[in-house]
């Protein structure tokens, strides 16, 4: 199956070519899933933390309205987990209310024993409202062999259309390697930030080698990057890649590396959501402006 999705790139050459920027600065970043050369808007939308908001009425109207701003500005990603409390039950409110709107790529993950696997893709889909999502993934790697084999199954069968695993907080790199080497899985997801970096050692360059989708998670360290470079002035340097506010300098620093298909900011604010989409415009930093930008982050 896997052989099959490859070949319609022709080799390591044109699955790095599928990662090319925008034809038009005008233009919105999309990256392309190697897999299948399919483009995939670079700002997604978390939703852990944030979505798990319960029953309360005036929550859900915050989570609606800023799922309302992030179609508005092209969808993409939406990401959760049943591990994230409500997150998954809210979101399938708000499709639900706003009518399923176009340019939604639905991402969600398995997060039990594998003998438990399929009962809870079923629970995930009827909480959403979708009939077949798009991507799921092993959550944190739990039982991950068979729970990857489930996956690709349902792959396999017409009943997903790809496949992943997932690490966060900078954990179980060894292991998560060993999977991109041994398994290929369609999409990966791990922490990449400006200051969480250790991804670019061996993560990042296999993804690329192995022809890998990268979901970037914690892009701002769960607030903590955007609160610690408040009040600072951003660098003049900064103009140089259409940048006003440290959220779009951090999330740029990430969508510009070569392997990132996307990163996931979650958000109840849509403020906050049309200034994380804003970083998908306009150009992005060169190999050098990147190092310029870590530097100046590492030194503050």
């Amino acid at each position: 199956m896997r052989a099959t999705r490859r070949a319609v790139l022709a080799g390591a050459g044109a699955a790095l070519a599928a990662r090319a920027l925008p034809v038009s600065a005008g233009e919105a970043l999309a990256k392309r899933i190697p897999a299948t050369g399919e483009p995939v808007p670079a700002v997604g939308l978390g939703s852990w933390i944030t979505f798990n908001v319960g029953e309360d009425p005036a929550l859900r109207v915050e989570v609606r309205a800023v799922m309302a701003a992030f179609f508005e500005a092209g969808g993409g990603i939406v990401d959760s987990s049943p591990m994230y409390g409500s997150s998954q039950a809210v979101i399938g409110d708000s499709l639900a209310k706003l009518g399923h709107p176009p340019g939604l790529f639905s991402a969600d993950k398995v997060w039990t024993r594998a003998a438990a696997g399929p009962a809870q893709i079923a629970e995930t889909a009827r909480r959403w409202g979708v009939g077949r999502f798009d991507l799921l993934q092993v959550h944190n790697l739990r039982d991950w062999e068979k729970n990857l084999d489930t996956i690709e199954a349902m792959q396999a069968a017409g009943r997903l259309r790809y496949a992943g695993v997932t690490t966060s907080h900078g954990r179980r790199h060894a292991e998560l390697e060993e999977i991109m080497r041994r398994r290929a899985p369609d999409f990966v997801q791990l922490t990449y930030n400006i200051v969480d970096r250790e991804a670019e050692r061996r993560l990042l360059p296999l993804a690329l080698e192995r022809g890998i989708a990268v979901i970037c998670n914690r892009p701002f360290q769960r607030g903590r990057l955007p609160d610690r470079l408040a009040g600072r002035p951003l660098p003049a340097w900064a103009r140089e890649i259409d940048v006003s506010t440290w959220p779009q300098f951090l999330l740029k620093f990430i969508l510009s590396h070569q392997a990132a298909t996307a990163a996931i900011p979650a958000t109840r604010r849509v403020d906050h959501l049309r200034e994380n989409k804003s970083a998908a415009f306009g150009p992005m930093p060169d190999a050098a402006m990147r190092r310029r930008m870590a530097a100046h982050v590492r030194d503050l």
